[in-house]
């Protein structure tokens, strides 16, 4: 990002710093004064949502009716689809439809909401066939990792520009198809690493830049949680009648004791009760896509959906759990450093990426860092084979420093170090980034507290802190986020970064032009996958991995995955 002034005409470094050690209005991004768009639509962009589990609530929660207009959305989950309307209790992150959009639509209830948002409870395909008659011109993929390839490549064949969660694809070969699919087709293709529209991330480059850490040359990164067995929040509780389960077993006694408190409610209290009533009941109701047959194959109607039944030694895996624990697997998930590292690796290479900024570049604009090699290790002390996905995984890429030379003895050992560890079953130190340079140390906590620190000698350094708050997308992992007090003595909340990526996305749309293109765009979203899915095969391989120059080139079809053929 360079130093040019916003629509405001101060600099954009000064509003970045203000934004950060002051906070903002909460609820509210920084938007076009940091990042460089405005709101000048004509019309907001009329979306369809496939996928309103987690992290596609949270995705709605983060709209600005101004940038984008929910026309159609898609669940095969009837608790999905409650949310999707009506929110989670007790998590804010995901207020649901009616709320976001209530005040400016004057929507009251679901029925109201339901005149506008056409409702799909079958396959994604569904809702991409009748797109234009509902009149979306784009979509918001929110589906397990295994389904983002085919429904953007879907998408983009019916004309649809695409914001899909991370990770890009399932694999390095399905991140080229939709990078190829792109590029065909001309349609904006986004990827959500919400960091790159993160206000303190921007602010941690421009420390970078400005030469406040001096030379950068290892940086540290971290995401620790205490999941444990039967405690375990990718682990969600499977419906009654599913399978015999003290999750199982907690959720039915939930809803008892909701209805049974309903009974006696009044006033407020019955209002409260009467949406948690409704919630239970519709994350009960899921056991359907169990206990329903579809009529024509006799299987269950989560088979029907493409999801399978598996038995792993003694353990009994029903269809509707891969459904719902889908990132426990690895044909539908791909573990740790697919649903938490490729966020902090992302942020590795946004700080690596501003030592060498490209001249007259903007931070969306520069090219994505390529690592050398990885070497890692993958491992499973905790949890029960109730999984294939590991509970613990480290590892350590390499990337080039500058003056680093592969043909010189001497400068082929230039190069960056960057530590990556997430485990389960002790949440100490929570999750964040170091950066280490010769001059300071930057510490990045928790997506919402930006340290940086003068000197080698941390302790007894000036330190410098700004804070920020807001939602969280990957809540599975990391629980809802606190507000946090701004410098200012304030609890103000900044946003993360998840209203600018959709709002600069409809942006994009509006004003399509080769300058103009989302900051996690295909070329920057294939290399994050290909650092994890690279980082999963050294772990699970036990082997040194060099990156392959042609893995990082869309048009060429070799990919990491080839070196361990299945």
């Amino acid at each position: 990002m360079t130093d040019s002034t916003t629509p405001n005409g101060i600099s954009r470094r000064e509003f970045v710093k203000a934004g950060v050690t002051a906070g903002a209005v909460a609820g509210v991004g920084l938007g076009g004064f940091a990042l460089g768009y405005g709101k000048a639509l004509g019309s907001p962009v009329r979306v369809g949502v496939i996928g309103t589990g987690d992290e596609g609530c949270v995705l709605v929660g983060a709209m600005n009716p101004e940038f984008l207009d929910v026309r159609s959305i898609c669940d095969i989950r009837p608790y999905n689809r409650h949310r999707a309307f009506h929110g989670e209790m007790g998590v804010p992150e995901r207020p649901g439809l009616i709320s976001v959009y209530g005040p400016a639509y004057g929507w009251k209830s679901e029925a109201q909401a339901r005149q506008h948002v056409q409702v799909y409870e079958g396959s994604y395909e569904e809702l991409i066939r009748n797109a234009k008659h509902d009149g979306v011109e784009a979509v918001v993929i929110a589906l397990p990792l295994h389904l983002h390839a085919p429904a953007a490549i879907a998408a983009m064949d019916a004309g649809l520009h695409v914001i899909t969660e991370k990770l890009m694809g399932h694999s390095v070969g399905q991140c080229k198809q939709m990078a190829r699919k792109a590029k065909e087709t001309g349609l904006y293709l986004a990827v959500g690493h919400q960091r790159h529209y993160n206000v303190l991330y921007a602010q941690a480059m421009d420390h970078i830049r400005r030469g406040l850490l001096g030379q950068v040359h290892y940086i540290r990164a971290q995401w620790h949680r205490s999941n444990l067995p039967e405690h375990d929040s990718w682990q969600q509780p499977l419906p009654p009648g599913v399978k015999k389960e003290k999750a199982s077993e907690a959720l039915e006694k939930r809803l008892k004791d909701a209805e049974r408190q309903l009974a006696a409610a009044s006033g407020q209290e019955l209002l409260e009760g009467l949406r948690r009533v409704a919630q239970l009941k519709a994350q009960v109701a899921d056991a359907a896509l169990h206990t329903t047959r579809d009529p024509e194959s006799g299987k269950p109607l989560a088979e029907t959906f493409g999801y399978e039944s598996r038995q792993i030694g003694a353990y009994d895996r029903p269809a509707i759990e891969e459904l719902i624990r889908w990132r426990l697997w690895d044909r539908t998930g791909a573990g740790l450093m697919a649903e938490l590292g490729s966020h902090q690796l992302d942020a590795a290479t946004l700080f690596l990426s501003a030592m060498q900024p490209q001249e007259g570049a903007s931070a969306g604009q520069q090219e994505h860092p390529r690592p050398l090699s990885v070497i890692a290790s993958a491992t499973r002390p905790i949890f029960p084979h109730d999984r294939d996905v590991e509970d613990h995984v480290f590892c350590v890429i390499e990337f080039p420093a500058p003056g680093y030379d592969p043909q010189d003895p001497a400068a082929c050992r230039k190069k960056i170090a960057v530590q990556y560890a997430s485990i389960n079953g002790n949440g100490f130190g929570g999750y964040g980034e170091i950066v280490y340079g010769t001059k300071g140390t930057l510490i990045l906590k928790q997506e919402r507290e930006l340290t940086l620190m003068h000197g080698p000698a941390a302790p007894s350094a000036l330190r410098v802190t700004a804070t920020a708050g807001g939602p969280t997308l990957d809540t599975q992992a990391s629980g809802p986020a606190p507000q946090a007090a701004a410098s200012s003595g304030g609890k103000e909340t900044v946003s993360r970064g998840y209203a600018e990526e959709l709002e600069h996305w409809a942006w994009c749309i509006r004003h399509r032009a080769p300058e103009n293109r989302p900051r996690c765009h295909p070329e920057v979203a294939m290399g994050d996958a290909i650092i994890a899915l690279t980082t999963n095969l050294a772990a699970r391989h036990g082997t040194r991995i060099e990156f392959n120059p042609l893995w990082f080139d869309m048009d060429h079809d070799e990919a990491p995955e080839d070196l361990f053929p299945a």
